[in-house]
């Protein structure tokens, strides 16, 4: 059998040299690259924590109508105002949208603020450093109003005046209230007159369901919860105003004795 054979050659010394130092080379570079990929891991990680902390935290939308000649005193007034925002505890960042042309000559600008608690955001719109610089800001900006999005049902307790939107939703305890006093009396009608009617007797139950619901949210919404906001506008205050204890009181008391009375008429008739 024929076997290849290679001589033993002498190492050159500047090879050794060479090879050494490309082995160096390539281990620091293989280090600097874990390192890089730790780093980029540990920020992503951080980063979607902070966007799902963002997207559940409660938010703020407000809306300037400036003049567009005071644009850029209106950017050095926002900045001052977002400075105010972060110096109360569980601010977590403020985002400006680029403006919206408008025909009379103004731009529309949009503020997003956000914070952990809904409680940490009623005291910055409550607290006197915004009241001031509210004052100051009206000789920038023609109009503005406010949205803030904590529960989700605030759109149902929104008080509208005139063009601009004078306050939030109620606290949460009393959208809550508010929309069972209004929801329960129109489950319980809907379904004794459907049910005497038999209107949805050959339907599966899926789309019986669904048709029920359609109907039961375009009456509370269309018909019945306008009504209850206005009826109880004394006790469905926006959260951020101050409202006398004597209103809480009173307000609940009515609330609640209107649901035990539903809820004793409705077990006469069944």
């Amino acid at each position: 059998m024929y076997t290849e054979y290679t001589p033993d050659l002498p190492r050159c010394p500047a090879a050794m040299v060479l090879q050494s130092s490309v082995r160096e080379h390539l281990s620091r570079l293989g280090h600097q690259l874990r390192q890089r990929l730790t780093t980029a891991q540990h920020l992503g990680r951080q980063w979607l924590a902070d966007k799902t902390r963002d997207s559940s935290a409660p938010s703020v939308v407000i809306e300037y109508i400036v003049p567009k000649g005071k644009s850029w005193a209106f950017r050095g007034w926002h900045w001052r105002m977002v400075g105010s925002a972060r110096r109360f505890d569980g601010f977590v960042r403020a985002d400006r949208h680029r403006p919206l042309a408008l025909p009379d000559d103004c731009l529309k600008w949009y503020t997003v603020l956000h914070f952990e608690q809904p409680n940490q955001l009623k005291q910055w719109l409550q607290s006197s450093d915004r009241d001031r610089l509210l004052e100051t800001g009206r000789d920038i900006f023609k109009s503005y109003k406010f949205k803030s999005f904590e529960t989700g049902l605030e759109g149902w307790f929104s008080e509208q005046s005139g063009a601009e939107l004078t306050g939030l939703g109620p606290p949460a305890w009393k959208e809550i209230l508010a929309v069972v006093l209004g929801l329960y009396p129109i489950i319980m009608v809907q379904g004794f007159i459907l049910e005497r009617l038999e209107v949805f007797e050959d339907w599966d139950p899926a789309s019986a369901m669904l048709a029920n619901n359609l109907i039961t949210t375009c009456i509370f919404t269309l018909i019945v919860m306008p009504r209850i906001v206005r009826w109880l506008n004394f006790w469905l205050r926006p959260a951020h105003r101050r409202t006398p204890g004597w209103v809480e009181v009173a307000g609940t008391i009515v609330t609640v004795l209107a649901m035990v009375a539903m809820v004793y008429v409705f077990s006469e008739l069944a």
